[in-house]
């Protein structure tokens, strides 16, 4: 299907388990400084983990300047006017591997436990099939994001992999990084609950 089918859902409304309304949708241009905002929230040791210095003007001009759908398809939820996540399905550039998303989740602090990320791996989820990908794939650091891999597994995704002291956390220990993936060439997964 057609990428710019695909989007034209979005952005859509949606009721997370404290009854907030968020609205989801693409990453533009002009969210700069909504986008940095956002990350600035989220805590350090967080962020410590993740693959860029997204607190970096350089690094969010990067992301909203260079947006490039066929590569990473960036969706961000909102709440009152707030940047409150941002997710990304990324899309290998190796012909090989075109078959393959991998998918990224940060959601605010504040916004945690409601449900929001889990609504998120599924609008990614569905990104993935509309783009008829196969496979998608979540890494994620074991005992540091048990309620990501939580979330991953109540989607479908199966452990497929543990990279023995892959990660080195901020402290300088080795912990070991969670492979999870999820196969879309079968039938598609229900609506996710919570």
């Amino acid at each position: 299907m057609n990428l710019d089918t695909v989007l034209r859902r979005f952005p859509l409304r949606a009721t997370l388990n404290d009854e907030s309304m968020v609205v989801i949708r693409p990453l533009a241009t002009d969210d700069k400084a909504e986008l940095r905002n956002f990350f600035l929230r989220v805590p350090e040791e967080d962020r410590y983990y993740l693959n860029n210095n997204v607190t970096a003007p350089e690094v969010i001009r990067e992301f909203t300047d260079g947006i490039n759908m066929e590569r990473v398809v960036p969706l961000v939820a909102e709440h009152d006017g707030r940047i409150i996540a941002d997710s990304t399905l990324h899309r290998s550039r190796r012909t090989g591997r075109r078959h393959i998303g991998e998918l990224r989740i940060v959601v605010d602090p504040d916004f945690r436990g409601k449900g929001l990320g889990s609504r998120l791996t599924h609008e990614l989820i569905e990104l993935g099939r509309s783009l008829e990908l196969r496979r998608l794939v979540f890494e994620l650091v074991n005992l540091r994001e048990q309620s990501a891999i939580h979330t991953a597994t109540q989607a479908g995704f199966e452990e497929t992999a543990v990279l023995k002291d892959r990660v080195v956390d901020r402290f300088g220990s080795l912990q070991d990084l969670v492979i999870m993936e999820l196969s879309l060439d079968g039938p598609e997964i229900g609506h996710l609950e919570g």
